[in-house]
């Protein structure tokens, strides 16, 4: 994605930059995780321990003046800690005491580390923008994003996040190993402390809803909405897949692309924005059947396979 000059550009090139100095050597990933914030949407970071995932987070927290909570996923964390709870008030009633949820950057860190219990209480908050405790329901603050960890499956001590909520992250990304120059660009950046106390701050919470809804009015034409819906149909009928994307997929890519779309410096959507934000949006939500598994084909193979096989439209 090359941006180029536009009001949602010139605000993105400027978040990259200070983002950066925390996170180096990680540009395209960067780039997605900020796309997906414009879009409203969760980012899932899927990784081994130690690459960067919790840096990254918190530096998009500080530019973006976002209050953060980060909660450390165990198996002893539960739902109340995330949701909150109620406690009897002065005057006979209950109170509610917010849980670590409220705020604008949930970092849900080692998320599958919790139970499957304490995964779901976030299910609400994803979807909704709220949380509801003892019958009463509490708006989150606006913007509102998770950013989740998360080891690989497999790793000591973790258990798999339930599909529905695996539905709600809007994509799912990975930073990996750096390079050796990168690495040593890390090693030297931190010489004269955390980087991330040098990172300043580029707009408040306002200003960023303003971005998020610049991007949300970006023009998608009928040739382009039906061909993100074919895409969206072919994994359903798809011989090496016994789940395809949901409709809550649909709208995701559909979200993505308009971010996209802006970034690239246009105010409407055109078929390369669905292709490039179409794996890294549906991927994680697909259930493989038997044949692709025996096949040896992975969901990021067959969506591309996907990709090919649907005739793209023509804009005029």
């Amino acid at each position: 994605m090359q941006p180029k000059e536009n009001p949602v550009t010139g605000h993105a090139q400027q978040i990259l930059a200070q983002v950066r100095k925390a996170v180096v050597g990680k540009d395209p990933v960067l780039l997605w995780v900020l796309a997906a914030i414009l879009a409203r949407g969760h980012i899932l970071l899927e990784d081994i321990p130690g690459v960067g995932k919790t840096t990254m987070a918190l530096a998009f927290s500080r530019v973006l003046s976002l209050i953060c909570n980060r909660m450390q996923f165990t198996p002893d964390v539960l739902p109340s800690d995330v949701t909150g709870y109620s406690i009897p008030g002065p005057g006979g009633g209950m109170q509610y005491q917010p849980g670590a949820v409220l705020c604008n950057l949930f970092l849900a860190d080692e998320l599958n580390r919790a139970t499957s219990r304490t995964q779901s209480a976030l299910l609400e908050a994803m979807e909704e923008g709220q949380v509801t405790v003892d019958g009463v329901s509490h708006p989150l603050p606006q913007p509102f994003v998770v950013i989740a960890t998360q080891n690989p499956t497999g790793a000591a001590g973790t258990s798999l996040l339930p599909d529905s909520q695996m539905d709600r992250f809007m994509i799912r990304l990975s930073l990996g190993y750096p390079s050796p120059k990168d690495e040593a660009a890390m090693v030297l950046c931190r010489q004269e402390g955390n980087p991330l106390h040098t990172l300043t701050p580029l707009m408040d919470c306002q200003e960023l809803v303003a971005l998020q809804d610049q991007v949300e009015a970006t023009f998608l034409s009928d040739s382009v909405v039906n061909y993100i819906v074919a895409l969206s149909g072919a994994t359903r009928s798809s011989e090496y897949l016994l789940r395809g994307a949901s409709p809550r997929a649909t709208l995701s890519v559909t979200a993505m692309a308009k971010a996209v779309a802006r970034l690239r410096g246009r105010d409407y959507v055109t078929p390369a924005d669905v292709r490039e934000v179409f794996v890294h949006t549906v991927a994680h939500r697909l259930i493989l059947s038997s044949k692709a598994e025996s096949q040896g084909k992975g969901a990021e193979q067959i969506l591309q396979e996907l990709l090919s096989a649907v005739p793209a439209p023509k804009l005029r």
